[in-house]
């Protein structure tokens, strides 16, 4: 069987670790986050191709920011060209998360660069408790926040709630962000 290669060789190690970290079976992890347990086995093998919602459940079932499963080892220095870096597709929406920088245990924050398209809106689990999401609009507009208060924002607006609860992202035309996820 191939080498993995990234970011699946990472989302592979970073699995294994925080699930052993925890100290549950691959069955009850794949339980917990409501997942098939060949499923969470493929993506442990590095042989899945995960979504962002899946990545989203995995980490709200081990207790841990969804970064800790995507970010490769921290260099000295980092360089993300404008296009590379480890990027996420949404299953159901024209949504797309670049992992640009996560934070470190002490300091629980993670930055994206968000790309969303229009079409069907990317609706969002809540994440681990005490999380907070803070969004800075560089181009087009978007609707965004918990469901039932979301808030049209653009260029230059910024935007804060929290990341706990279910909420919404829908791009009202081409658009890009930088999201900030907060944990405490």
């Amino acid at each position: 069987m191939p080498e993995p290669t990234p970011p699946l060789a990472t989302i592979a190690a970073a699995l294994r670790r925080e699930r052993e970290r925890v100290g549950i079976s691959l069955a009850e992890l794949a339980r917990r986050a409501g997942l098939a347990k060949s499923t969470l086995s493929q993506l442990e093998a590095g042989t899945g191709n995960p979504s962002i919602e899946t990545l989203w459940s995995l980490g709200v079932a081990l207790g841990v920011p969804f970064s800790r499963l995507v970010e490769p080892p921290p260099a000295q220095v980092r360089v993300i060209r404008a296009g590379e870096g480890p990027r996420l597709q949404a299953d159901q929406a024209d949504f797309v998360a670049t992992l640009l920088a996560a934070g470190s245990p002490h300091a629980r924050r993670d930055i994206y660069l968000m790309e969303l398209e229009p079409g069907k809106p990317r609706e969002a689990a809540a994440h681990i408790p005490g999380s907070t999401e803070h969004i800075v609009v560089a181009a087009g507009r978007i609707k965004a926040g918990p469901v039932g208060a979301e808030v049209e924002i653009g260029p230059g607006d910024y935007l804060a709630f929290p990341g706990d609860v279910a909420h919404y992202y829908e791009a009202l035309e081409n658009s890009w962000a930088v999201l900030v996820m907060e944990h405490r």
